[in-house]
């Protein structure tokens, strides 16, 4: 009795799944931009029909064409990974690039990360500082902890380890474990003074949400 329980549920799920998956085709179909991702989200995940990378790719596309950031950053990840298309890092920082203007906070770090190791793109300092930048401002940690990579090595900005300190600061406030690591680190070589200015700077910074921590 209990198996067939089990079975009745779960093909009624089948059954929700199937018809959800044919109502947001139907909205694609008509050139809802919503839909069009939602829709590749389930090729993607194999919710209500199976998995399928070309199928999702191609309604990320449809998405993403008309803008959406969401799509757009999905769509570059499929072609970093090579995912459903050849794999081409190019491709990959063309959509970031879309997404990150939009203000997609991990397009900026994944664009920041292409710049960094010139993967992609030749390999720029400044921009992947300017692009850190942008998605630490927006509270992303892992962007935060490599922010504070640039100015403690120099790195498209003037070394600095006030700032780097800072930066770091934040990442440790989310649970970052490398950032406290580079602290401890960095702390016995800064003066009483510097450590004293950071310390005030970081407070300053998570105070008015990364917004004023120069």
């Amino acid at each position: 009795m209990r198996l067939i329980l089990i079975l009745t549920a779960l093909l009624a799920f089948q059954s929700a799944a199937a018809t959800e998956f044919d109502e947001m085709k139907a909205l694609a179909d008509q050139g809802l931009a919503a839909a069009q991702y939602n829709l590749a989200l389930m090729y993607d995940n194999g919710e209500g029909v199976p998995e399928n990378e070309s199928e999702a790719v191609k309604w990320y596309r449809k998405a993403a064409a008309q803008g959406l950031a969401m799509a757009q950053f999905n769509l570059g990840q499929k072609y970093g990974n090579g995912e459903g298309v050849p794999k081409s890092a190019a491709e990959a920082v063309k959509w970031y690039r879309k997404a990150a203007g939009q203000g997609s906070v991990r397009a900026q770090y994944n664009l920041g990360l292409m710049y960094d190791f010139g993967n992609g793109v030749p390999k720029n300092d400044s921009e992947a500082v300017k692009w850190y930048r942008e998605a630490a401002a927006q509270g992303l940690a892992m962007a935060q902890f490599n922010l504070g990579n640039m100015y403690a090595t120099g790195r498209g900005v003037p070394e600095n380890n006030i700032r780097a300190y800072v930066w770091w600061s934040m990442a440790k406030t989310q649970g970052d474990a490398d950032a406290t690591i580079n602290i401890d680190i960095f702390k016995p070589q800064m003066t009483p003074q510097q450590i004293s200015d950071a310390q005030a700077l970081a407070a300053k910074c998570y105070e008015s949400n990364y917004t004023d921590c120069d």
